[in-house]
């Protein structure tokens, strides 16, 4: 740990970002697998979807939110969006990585991946425009294993299904059939749900293929990395009830109900306008 991370407190929340409903299902994971902490989670709703804003203004969004979390005094910051991740990262890294821990949603999943002692040779990826334009789980597997073969495919209606509720229900399932039905995903045998909203439609993903492909999401991925990264810098917190906290960059209805959707109580959701 560098001279600056030693300030760090076990007791000290983790911080999480997203840039809507979708990072909720990272929080959430983190929190089952990391009852002690202290959560404060950031959607920045009045810029979502990420997938179809320009690297530059992922990399703004991100650098700001990153400055609020560490007012906070937050120990990690973990980026639950990929396209952030894939955007973004080596930014808030360079930013923020002497006075805090970073993570993003890729690396966890790569690293998966390459060490499944189950065989997987086609590999299909679906996300937003901007994760699957970067083709960054691409380059990163085949840099880890080049004989596995990847193939990637932009799935931009989804995001917006999802934050406006629509899963689990005939719409759902008639675009998600078409996407799962393109030619870029024939024949895969695993399939990566490159965004952090996707695990909300994972059961209808997993129906339209018939236990036929395995399907891999982020959540638990990322949260047991996190698990992993914390033991390993002695900074796991043993907390008793310790408090969650949400905040958002614009109110929505949709917001606070997936809060509780996720996390089975009344939460307090706060709006921060960072950039009203």
């Amino acid at each position: 740990m560098s001279k600056a991370l030693h300030n760090l407190q076990a007791n000290n929340p983790i911080g999480i970002f997203d840039s809507g409903i979708g990072g909720l299902t990272v929080a959430h994971a983190i929190s089952k697998e990391l009852p002690g902490e202290k959560l404060i989670y950031f959607g920045d709703t009045a810029h979502l979807p990420y997938g179809d804003k320009s690297p530059d203004s992922i990399k703004y969004y991100a650098i700001r939110i990153s400055q609020l979390l560490l007012q906070k005094r937050c120990k990690m910051i973990v980026i639950a969006c990929n396209t952030a991740s894939a955007m973004a990262y080596e930014t808030v890294k360079d930013f923020v990585g002497r006075q805090a821990l970073v993570v993003n949603v890729i690396d966890p999943v790569v690293e998966e991946v390459l060490n499944r002692k189950k065989k997987i040779k086609r590999i299909g990826v679906i996300g937003t425009k901007g994760t699957v334009k970067s083709d960054i789980y691409a380059q990163k597997i085949l840099q880890g294993n080049p004989k596995l073969e990847v193939n990637s495919l932009a799935t931009p209606l989804l995001v917006g299904m999802i934050e406006e509720g629509f899963f689990n229900n005939k719409i759902s399932r008639t675009i998600i059939g078409d996407y799962l039905s393109r030619p870029r995903l024939k024949k895969i045998d695993s399939l990566i749900l490159a965004c952090t909203h996707f695990p909300l439609i994972k059961p209808e993903i997993e129906t339209y293929y018939k236990g036929e492909v395995e399907i891999i999401d982020s959540a638990g991925v990322v949260a047991r990395y996190v698990h992993d990264l914390l033991k390993k810098k002695k900074l796991v917190a043993v907390q008793k009830n310790p408090q969650q906290q949400f905040f958002v960059s614009d109110f929505t209805k949709s917001f606070e109900k997936s809060t509780r959707f996720f996390f089975r109580k009344k939460i307090r959701l706060e709006e921060l306008g960072l950039w009203k």
